[in-house]
């Protein structure tokens, strides 16, 4: 029998750092776009060399950047992926009621949450596609 919704923590249900797109802050932007590409989730995660999370780029902060931004799309291409991201993004920890974080994410209205550890080490990515296989899972 497996647990309860109730009982479940992020951790349990997080995607692990290998299938999560973990960039360099120096990286090209154009990486950025083609690591979203190959993960197929709208979000790259940006650390410094020890791991810890310096910053997200999202496929809907690309799109706003564009209209904002007085400049071809290409030109971004050879920009860091540090000048694009927000810098101090909603994180959530491993232990964390799944329900919680859940909430966290209506309210903010996101589909991935990053998960750092208590010294803000990215560890993983809350995506929302993988909790609702798990909560319809439950329900069968």
């Amino acid at each position: 029998m497996q647990d309860s919704p109730r009982n479940l923590r992020v951790k349990d249900v997080a995607l692990p750092l290998d299938r999560c797109p973990v960039l360099a802050p120096n990286a090209f932007f154009k990486t950025a776009l083609e690591a979203m590409g190959r993960s197929r989730l709208g979000i790259v995660c940006v650390v410094d060399a020890d791991g810890m999370l310096r910053g997200i780029v999202t496929d809907g902060d690309i799109r706003r950047q564009l209209l904002k931004m007085q400049k071809p799309f290409s030109a971004f291409f050879g920009d860091d992926v540090i000048e694009h991201a927000i810098p101090h993004p909603t994180t959530v920890g491993p232990d964390m009621p799944l329900l919680d974080a859940v909430n966290l994410m209506e309210e903010k209205q996101v589909w991935d949450l990053p998960v750092v550890d208590a010294d803000g080490k990215l560890v993983g990515l809350l995506h929302l596609h993988p909790i609702v296989k798990l909560l319809v899972s439950q329900q069968d």
